[in-house]
């Protein structure tokens, strides 16, 4: 009869071992989800702002397309016909029979807190009989790196085209080690708008 032998079972260095190669995959495949996961918040963040730009860009050349008495006026408009500003402002609404008139504002501003270092706002100002009434402001972009108004004049001066140009960095506010780990590209959006009604 043979005699019964027992089986042999890992050793100490090769559980050792065993554990260390486990950690090592675990830690690796535990990095590749934590990028990947801050590489779609990124992408997420950029998509979102993208397109609540554009809906904002269209809505500005909108509003210029059907705005009157554009301003700020160029001090020569013969000699230098194109100014570049951080705001425009124009006649947005005008009734005759109680004569009220509003003008609207959109003007860059430096943002408060973490929301980036320019904001666009939207101001409106209501003037009866020429004398002000009220006023009304809200943000409409945040996070600009840059906003500038290229505005062409004609004689007159005449508002030709008003040129918006934005610069966008999104950023995701909620996570502060996704913008610190990750560059998040910046989105440029350049749009022209000509005034349909032009000015008296």
């Amino acid at each position: 009869m043979m005699p019964r032998t027992n089986p042999r079972g890992f050793s100490l260095v090769e559980l050792l071992i065993a554990l260390t190669i486990t950690a090592t995959l675990l830690t690796a495949t535990l990095a590749a989800f934590d990028t990947s996961f801050k590489s779609y918040k990124v992408t997420n963040e950029s998509a979102s702002t993208n397109i609540v730009a554009r809906i904002v860009m269209q809505r500005v050349t909108a509003m210029i397309r059907t705005g009157e008495e554009f301003g700020p006026y160029p001090v020569n408009p013969i000699t230098t016909p194109v100014i570049q500003s951080d705001r425009i402002e124009f006649v947005s609404f005008r009734e005759g029979a109680t004569n009220t008139e509003r003008v609207t504002t959109l003007e860059r501003r430096f943002a408060t807190g973490d929301a980036g270092p320019f904001q666009l706002w939207y101001v409106i100002t209501t003037y009866v009989d020429g004398i002000y009434s009220d006023s009304e402001e809200a943000p409409l972009l945040e996070g600009l790196a840059d906003l500038s108004f290229t505005l062409e004049y004609d004689v007159g001066p005449r508002l030709r085209r008003a040129t918006i140009d934005m610069i966008i960095k999104p950023e995701d506010m909620g996570d502060a080690t996704i913008s610190a780990n990750m560059e998040t590209p910046t989105i440029r959006l350049v749009a022209s708008a000509t005034p349909r009604r032009l000015d008296d």
